[in-house]
């Protein structure tokens, strides 16, 4: 009776309408493909609102995404609670580049593309949303310096692994093979190793700072009160299992309509006269959505250390799973991965990086911080449209 009762708490209307809601309309456009697939034969109110219904239905099912991310990360506490959507998210994301690269036609530059946007999104726009939001609601956000700094340190390398290493030591922008097997597995072999020191000896630095007034500005403490991650695995084994199932069907939808709207929103761009590279940034920004909207939810809750877990370490896992994933495509069917930047993408990482290093070498950000963050974001769309 307990257990029944659960899942009824669990599975509730709102969340079964979300589930049928969206895998329905993913299921309607397949069977509308072959009509959807002569997409430039659409007539515009067609096209657009297509478009719209899909945005729409993703919005609905990224809003189940966030509930019950927020129920597993009340029940794990941090990290493990924001690991459980990163990682969910960041799989699907790497799944779906994998598809489009093993699909018909070439796409020398979708994973190159793809990091570069989430990237941007993250780092500038997510964060400095974020970062507004608790300046203006808690006046500033006081973070976990130790785990952040963590977070910007693996970025640092990855990203350069990813982005700018393959200009100096590649051929032609791509890895050589005898390059792409070693720095495939250390890449994973250096992420392995921070999911292991992130949940265990080091949980502490990616967890909320408690502030005492102790007569100076503040001391920063990880909370000690809650219960051990076994035990809570333990006493809440089904729920925990539930939510996730729940989580990972509601997030699947998302990417699945993203990916079929693909085509749609290329036609689209190309009547308003917009350039088709912004649909790579759209289309990742919609992937990203549940993240984003948990993520300015915790600001807005003055949950900084959450912030972070969810922008640095969403971005952290990206980049180290995606890269060793499309160099491993790329080696077993033979396609070019090209991975290195322009040297305008370059600088504004570049800036990004430097500019993530000194908001977060505070022990307090503020709507300034925020502002900077989200400067650099409009920069970057700037150089969409160039």
């Amino acid at each position: 009776m307990p257990i029944q009762t659960s899942l009824r708490s669990i599975f509730t209307p709102s969340a079964l309408v979300r589930l049928v809601l969206g895998w329905g309309s993913f299921g309607l456009l397949l069977l509308l493909q072959p009509m959807l697939a002569g997409a430039h034969d659409l007539p515009a109110p067609i096209l657009f609102g297509a478009l719209t219904a899909i945005v729409a239905v993703i919005i609905v099912c990224a809003f189940g995404v966030v509930i019950e991310a927020e129920h597993l990360a009340h029940r794990l506490g941090d990290p493990y609670g924001t690991l459980v959507l990163t990682l969910s998210i960041v799989m699907i994301e790497v799944i779906l580049i994998a598809a489009v690269m093993l699909g018909p036609g070439e796409h020398h530059t979708i994973a190159r593309d793809s990091v570069m946007a989430v990237s941007m999104i993250i780092l500038n726009l997510v964060i400095g949303v974020a970062l507004v939001v608790g300046g203006l609601k808690r006046g500033g956000l006081r973070h976990n310096r130790t785990g952040t700094s963590t977070y910007l340190a693996l970025l640092i390398v990855l990203l350069a692994l990813a982005l700018a290493i393959p200009a100096v030591i590649g051929v032609d922008g791509a890895y050589t093979m005898g390059q792409a097997i070693p720095i495939a597995a250390l890449t994973v072999v250096f992420y392995v190793f921070f999911l292991v020191r992130q949940v265990g000896e080091q949980k502490a630095d990616f967890q909320e700072v408690v502030v005492q007034q102790t007569g100076r500005d503040s001391a920063e403490a990880s909370s000690g009160s809650r219960a051990p991650i076994a035990e809570v695995l333990r006493q809440y084994r089904g729920e925990l299992v539930a939510r996730t199932l729940l989580l990972i069907a509601t997030v699947i939808p998302i990417v699945l309509l993203s990916h079929d709207m693909a085509s749609l929103l290329d036609t689209g761009l190309e009547r308003l006269g917009a350039p088709v590279a912004l649909s790579g940034l759209l289309i990742a920004m919609i992937v990203f959505l549940p993240e984003t909207i948990t993520t300015i939810r915790a600001a807005a809750m003055g949950e900084a250390q959450r912030v972070s877990n969810l922008c640095h370490g969403a971005l952290v896992s990206t980049v180290g799973l995606t890269i060793p994933a499309v160099l491993v495509i790329g080696l077993v069917t033979g396609k070019t991965v090209l991975l290195a930047e322009s040297p305008v993408n370059l600088v504004l990482l570049g800036v990004t990086l430097l500019l993530s290093v000194a908001t977060f070498s505070n022990k307090r950000t503020t709507v300034l911080h925020g502002a900077a963050h989200l400067m650099v974001f409009l920069l970057y769309c700037l150089t969409v449209f160039v």
